[in-house]
């Protein structure tokens, strides 16, 4: 029994050595279990530019500058606007293609393939062990098939773009009519219109106009505009009930369509003399203080899908030409990431992340929203599907091309330039004559 003792009293001395000799600041005896200090890998500083398609300067500093300069104090970050001069193109023909590039998926292939910058980043998502479950399925998909070949182009950021109707109270208090409200189906919204639109005191009262380009583009069904398997406009049968149920709104006596395209998209609502309006919500088009405005979830087929409609958000890609890719991959990821998130949904920006708790602080410091009915952008739980893209290796017509054309085309129709049957046709041709053109750039011709 004695001898057992010694001989235990000799372990425990002995591991009382050992781990005092592996404790301590700097390798030197300390504390049991205390760590060693990891050294610092000091990096040599870099630059990296940033360009950002469609938004300003003020914007990235605002929401990434910062958080980035404390995250990665060694990188410079130079931010590019697209001022006039400084398009992508512009850039690239200069010598001066900036590391990290805002993409989109209608502007993916005109503004980033065709150039030659694309880099797929599935390589460092496996690197880094990076979560892509983490953000909303469809955003991540989307921008895989619209790159056609398997690749990860970008990974997206806040905002997405849901579907809403957006009415001015001011004219409904006017007029006395209800407001509109969620669940809404789309011959409510039409007898809705028609009790809006009309003539008084000599002023006339739209009551219904639209973003004719992105209600087409953006359908409950997933309806794509280039057939995703023959060159040629998808199923013109499925399209014409599309397009007949916005256009007997534009029938309705005072409720003309504005004279071109663009006016109906971007300017007729703020006017105030028009009762509702078919948009994307989004913080970059604001309506003018003068309007008291609020919204309703998008109107729904009586017996169609009851579906979120929906315009994915941007993404954060990399160019071909960086020589910073890692790091460039590393910044996107804080850009990305839940604080940043967190940010944004606090202000108002709806978050690209699953997680709840982002969600759930949408909009929770913008005192100019709590009156709203913001609860609109969440009315429908389910996702619409985003429209199927070309096959890999087919010729193809960007994306920001096909909705400006199918804009065209309704505006036509619905202004009266032509009937429907020869809109769509006329449509159709113009796709064609776009995929002529895309394969005449192709190396083997």
């Amino acid at each position: 029994m004695k001898s057992k003792l010694i001989g235990l009293t000799v372990l425990l001395a002995a591991t009382a050595l050992l781990v005092s000799a592996c404790g301590g600041k700097d390798g030197q005896p300390g504390k049991t279990g205390e760590p060693q200090p990891v050294p610092e890998v000091k990096k040599d500083p870099i630059t990296l530019s940033v360009f950002g398609l469609g938004v300003k300067e003020e914007e990235f500093n605002d929401r990434f500058r910062a958080h980035l300069e404390k995250k990665f104090p060694y990188i410079t970050f130079k931010y590019i606007s697209p001022d006039k001069g400084n398009s992508l193109p512009e850039l690239v023909a200069r010598g001066e293609t900036p590391d990290l590039i805002r993409t989109d998926v209608p502007n993916l292939k005109n503004n980033y393939l065709d150039l030659k910058l694309g880099t797929d980043l599935n390589e460092y998502v496996k690197k880094y062990n990076y979560d892509l479950k983490r953000f909303n399925g469809p955003f991540v998909q989307e921008m895989i098939d619209a790159g056609q070949t398997g690749a990860l182009y970008g990974l997206p950021y806040p905002p997405y773009f849901p579907m809403v109707l957006t009415y001015n109270k001011n004219l409904f208090d006017q007029f006395g009519v209800p407001y509109p409200k969620d669940g809404m189906t789309w011959d409510e919204a039409y007898d809705i219109a028609k009790k809006m639109s009309r003539v008084e005191g000599g002023n006339v009262y739209r009551g219904f106009a639209a973003n004719i380009m992105a209600m087409l583009r953006d359908n409950p069904f997933g309806y794509p505009i280039l057939d995703p398997n023959a060159d040629q406009l998808f199923d013109t049968e499925k399209w014409k009930p599309h397009f007949s149920n916005f256009l007997r709104f534009y029938e309705l006596p005072n409720n003309k369509i504005a004279p071109t395209s663009g006016d109906e998209i971007a300017n007729v609502f703020n006017k105030g003399n028009v009762a509702m309006q078919i948009n994307q919500h989004s913080q970059y088009a604001p309506f003018p203080k003068e309007i008291e405005w609020d919204i309703v979830s998008y109107p729904a087929y009586a017996n169609g899908p009851k579906s979120m409609v929906w315009r994915g958000p941007a993404y954060w890609s990399i160019s071909a030409t960086s020589k910073h890719k890692d790091d460039a991959f590393q910044v996107i990821v804080e850009m990305v990431s839940d604080e940043v998130q967190m940010a944004d949904s606090r202000k108002g920006m709806l978050p690209t992340v699953v997680k709840k708790e982002i969600q759930n602080a949408f909009a929770k410091d913008r005192s100019d929203l709590q009156s709203k009915n913001m609860k609109a952008l969440f009315y429908y739980t389910e996702w619409a599907p985003y429209s199927p893209k070309r096959k890999a290796g087919a010729a193809n017509v960007a994306t920001v091309s096909q909705q400006n054309l199918m804009a065209q085309s309704f505006h036509d129709v619905a202004s009266g330039k032509v009937d429907m049957n020869t809109g769509l046709r006329q449509l159709d041709e113009k796709l064609k004559q776009e995929l002529e053109k895309d394969k005449s750039k192709q190396p083997n011709n």
